[in-house]
């Protein structure tokens, strides 16, 4: 079960990057993707990893936290097993590994022990 994470890079404060997760594999352990709740996750240097944004199986339900709410969407494609998070107006503050996550759920949690897979983590760097 792997969740690969791509897209990430350097972009000035004001501009815009598409992060993209990819599942591999048919299924995820026995079980297809739409079965998964996704989120976003980042981790700045010397803090803890913290919730982005997550999406429903079907991706009818988001959730944001409040610094990324407008600017960020988080979106899927089950037939494809891709999850995107883009990443509009950056900010310095902004600057952090990104990482994918799966949960076995039909609901968003945000606390980082309720996601079961990950993937390895995109750096974005925003510059002043």
């Amino acid at each position: 079960v792997q969740l690969q994470a791509s897209g990430g890079g350097l972009v000035q404060a004001g501009g815009s990057l598409r992060l993209s997760c990819a599942a591999s594999g048919r299924t995820f352990n026995g079980r297809t993707f739409n079965s998964y709740t996704m989120g976003w996750f980042r981790q700045a240097p010397g803090k803890e990893r913290e919730f982005v944004a997550g999406i429903s199986w079907s991706g009818g339900a988001t959730y944001y936290v409040d610094p990324v709410k407008g600017r960020f969407t988080i979106s899927r494609d089950n037939r494809a097993k891709m999850v995107y998070l883009q990443m509009n107006s950056l900010k310095p503050e902004d600057t952090a590994v990104y990482y994918c996550a799966a949960r076995l759920s039909r609901t968003i949690a945000t606390m980082r022990g309720e996601y079961d897979y990950w993937g390895q983590g995109t750096l974005v760097t925003v510059s002043s």
